[in-house]
């Protein structure tokens, strides 16, 4: 993170009482501030419904980066940028007072008219705000003006293209930040520095040296209050559609002529259009989804998805994804690419095993079913981190091999503080770099690839639930693999 550059900005928070500023977006402001990428040069301002003071809302400020960050600092300093302004994005008062007040705040913190809007609260009131941020003035200061939108964009391509058209009435392409956090974790920034960085690795980054690649991202956690919510996406639409596809993208892409934002999203777009598209017919053959059921997690007893609230009894909604992706280009021609996630899984983990081909004639293996793969992994969480798996000769008399972990992992390296996700993004948005922000191509494309999943399974009935509450899915994506003569590698370390 650049620190020599000190963003002037006015923050502006639709939904500041929500548990997404709370739990993500107060504390990662305040990292910026405490380490220097900020001055006192911003003002933030929260809006919702709630008839809130500033005394009150900088108290739950307060309160949200002492229980997420467990500082004793004196948090007065910090606290005294943030305002609360009681708003009905429906009202037009409400956007004329709002404009009086960030005029009068930029006044005093002399934030030059750059502003930032991010919307952190229902999808369903997106397009509306962002027409009136523009009918009423508020977008059209002397400085620049960004949106920042939380997922989900859309619940499929055409209401995507729906929203889309909304936006961009007042915003153009540049102006919108749509969020993926998972382009914001370490790890998942690292994949480019991985491939591009070293020859080891891009050389061998195609078909002629890679038999698979396995992204996983399991969580032990069920739906707990967001059932509502939950069982109008599900796994595939919550998960797969934008950060699975995402990291294909970005584990895939070819490498681009130089780290621009444009570049490099021209070249995960490639990806994108590259992916094979799914025939109804062929659903069964590329996808796998699942729903938990009752089981046991750290040897408690855990309920199924459907005895979670009253209104899931007959949910025929999926926890769990899994699928074959395959990339049509030079590059990738028949090579896998697996994903899986889901929830209730046997632990939380997000991981990318990259697995090599075998050498045709392995001597150093007794038997065919001892030989090692060379598999690259990386760590996206919870332990950050690199490891490489090689082989070599066992310890004592003869020439047997037996494979051996090369590690690099984050926690463990002197100084190193990595960023939570929400910070390097916010610090993204202030200073214009959109990289690591999804591009309206990249949400379109996307969507049309998982809508030709969804557009069958909405039509079929499922045989719900299929896989313990504590595994790791369904049997059906163990033979995903298994009929490819793979298999998943594991995602917790033994």
């Amino acid at each position: 993170m650049d620190k020599k550059q000190q963003p002037k900005v006015l923050i502006v928070i639709f939904g500041a009482t929500g548990d997404l500023a709370k739990r993500k977006l107060f504390p990662s402001i305040y990292r910026l501030y405490q380490n220097g990428a900020i001055g006192e040069d911003f003002a933030v301002v929260g809006l919702a419904r709630r008839s809130w003071t500033n005394d009150v809302f900088r108290d739950n400020v307060n309160n949200s980066i002492s229980h997420s960050l467990s500082t004793d600092d004196n948090l007065d300093a910090f606290t005294s940028h943030f305002y609360y302004h009681p708003f009905d994005v429906t009202d037009d008062a409400s956007y004329q007072d709002l404009g009086s007040l960030l005029n009068d705040l930029e006044g005093v913190y002399e934030t030059d008219g750059n502003r930032i809007f991010y919307l952190a609260m229902a999808p369903n009131f997106f397009g509306t705000i962002a027409n009136k941020l523009n009918t009423f003035g508020l977008k059209g200061s002397t400085g620049w003006s960004r949106l920042v939108i939380e997922k989900p964009f859309g619940h499929d391509l055409a209401s995507a293209k729906e929203l889309n058209n909304q936006i961009r009435e007042a915003f153009d392409e540049k102006q919108i930040y749509r969020i993926d956090h998972y382009l914001g974790k370490e790890m998942v920034q690292n994949i480019e520095v991985i491939r591009f960085a070293n020859g080891i690795f891009e050389h061998l980054w195609n078909n002629r040296f890679i038999s698979n690649i396995q992204v996983t991202s399991s969580e032990a956690i069920g739906v707990e209050d967001r059932s509502r919510y939950y069982d109008h996406s599900g796994a595939t639409r919550d998960m797969a559609q934008n950060h699975m596809l995402q990291m294909v993208a970005l584990l895939a892409m070819e490498p681009p002529i130089n780290l621009s934002t444009e570049e490099i999203r021209s070249e995960k777009i490639k990806v994108l259009r590259a992916l094979r598209q799914i025939d109804d017919t062929m659903v069964d053959d590329y996808f796998v989804r699942g729903q938990y059921g009752h089981g046991k997690i750290n040897g408690k007893y855990i309920k199924g998805y459907r005895e979670e609230a009253e209104d899931l009894v007959d949910s025929n909604t999926e926890t769990f994804v899994a699928g074959k992706i395959m990339i049509d280009n030079y590059r990738w021609a028949g090579v896998p690419f697996y994903i899986r996630t889901g929830k209730r899984l046997e632990g939380k983990s997000t991981k990318i095993v990259v697995e090599f081909k075998d050498i045709p004639m392995n001597l150093f293996y007794e038997t065919n079913e001892e030989r090692q793969p060379n598999l690259l992994t990386i760590n996206i969480q919870p332990n950050e981190g690199i490891t490489l798996r090689l082989n070599a000769k066992k310890s004592g008399v003869g020439s047997m091999a037996k494979p051996i972990d090369l590690d690099y992992n984050n926690e463990n390296v002197h100084g190193i503080n990595t960023p939570e996700a929400y910070e390097k993004l916010l610090y993204g948005c202030m200073i214009g770099d959109a990289t690591n922000f999804t591009h309206w191509d990249e949400v379109a494309l996307s969507w049309k690839f998982i809508d030709s999943i969804l557009n069958v399974w909405t039509d079929q009935k499922a045989t719900f639930p299929n896989y313990e509450a504590g595994s790791m899915g369904p049997k059906a994506a163990h033979e995903l693999l298994e009929k490819d003569g793979f298999h998943w590698w594991p995602t917790t370390e033994d």
